[in-house]
């Protein structure tokens, strides 16, 4: 049998599933399938390569050279069928279609549904799927044919990626409206720590920048509300208490919008050299509604073609 035979399976959708969880058991939870079906699957490509695929290690399944090649060979054949899909989805106009998208929370919460509902507006068909995930993950699954499209926060640059845009998201000030600060053009951190402070995890991007601009200034802060979700940290500062949180324009652009909250700017460096990326999978030509929603996507964060 030849492995173009084996690929058209349900067994590599299984081996691929594998693969990105590192784990039969994690890989039958995704799946939902028993364990044991997963694992006949895996020994039924083995058995007609004739090779082992996967080695063992402490923390789970790691692919072989054997098995990168075979992942590396299905995901570009899944993208192809994708792109085949889309091309004749195309001569239908964007009717139908679905697009696949990875985001770091900041983006997901309002920002993303938002446009999403707007651009299904115009293009009743479409569906979105919408994974939120940490800002290392979203390279990751644009590479693993996971995402269509990535929206994050800038790092180093990422093998295979392709950035379609890269903008200014420089960190604000968030408060209730009628806070002390909310009538200022711009703050200093200097000031902001004077106030109880809604913060995220010390593990989050944000939280780090903060911490490297009050160390440079030999700045002290208190928090008084800790919480990974954005809303509740949000609902904190708005419910009163003189507290602030740390925010992207992109993040509460709804709030800001309806006069929920209040958001002032910060001088100090660190705060404002932060960037958003639109990522996709470099010289992979997008569906057409995948293609389409990045040109939303970079008008509604540039305000350039918006009116």
């Amino acid at each position: 049998m030849s492995s173009y035979r084996i690929l058209q399976e349900t067994a590599v959708r299984y081996f691929l599933e594998v693969v990105r969880t590192g784990s039969v058991k994690d890989a039958a939870l995704k799946l939902n399938v028993a364990p044991s079906a997963v694992s006949r699957q895996i020994a039924k490509i083995e058995s007609e390569l004739d090779t082992l695929l996967f080695d063992r290690r402490a923390r789970g399944l790691v692919p072989n050279a054997a098995g990168e090649l075979l992942a590396a060979f299905a995901k570009r054949s899944l993208q192809d069928i994708e792109r085949v899909t889309g091309d004749i989805q195309a001569l239908r106009g964007l009717r139908a279609g679905r697009v696949r998208l990875a985001s770091v929370e900041g983006t997901a919460h309002e920002f993303l549904p938002t446009l999403a509902a707007k651009f299904r507006e115009q293009h009743t068909g479409i569906r979105f799927d919408l994974d939120v995930c940490p800002q290392g993950d979203v390279a990751r699954r644009i590479r693993d044919g996971e995402a269509d499209i990535g929206i994050t926060l800038s790092g180093l640059p990422e093998r295979e990626i392709e950035v379609e845009l890269r903008h200014p998201a420089p960190v604000l000030a968030i408060m209730a409206p009628d806070h002390p600060l909310a009538g200022q053009r711009q703050v200093s951190l200097s000031q902001v720590i004077a106030y109880p402070l809604a913060l995220p995890p010390k593990g989050s991007s944000l939280r780090q920048l903060l911490d490297t601009s009050c160390s440079r200034q030999d700045l002290h802060y208190q928090t008084v509300f800790s919480s990974n979700h954005l809303d509740a940290l949000v609902s904190f500062v708005v419910a009163g208490g003189g507290a602030i949180a740390f925010y992207g324009e992109l993040s509460v652009r709804a709030r800001l919008e309806a006069g929920a909250i209040a958001a002032v700017p910060l001088r100090d460096r660190e705060m404002n050299e932060r960037y958003i990326e639109i990522q996709t999978l470099a010289k992979r030509s997008l569906p057409p509604a995948a293609r389409a929603f990045v040109q939303q996507l970079v008008q509604s964060i540039t305000g350039v073609g918006t009116g």
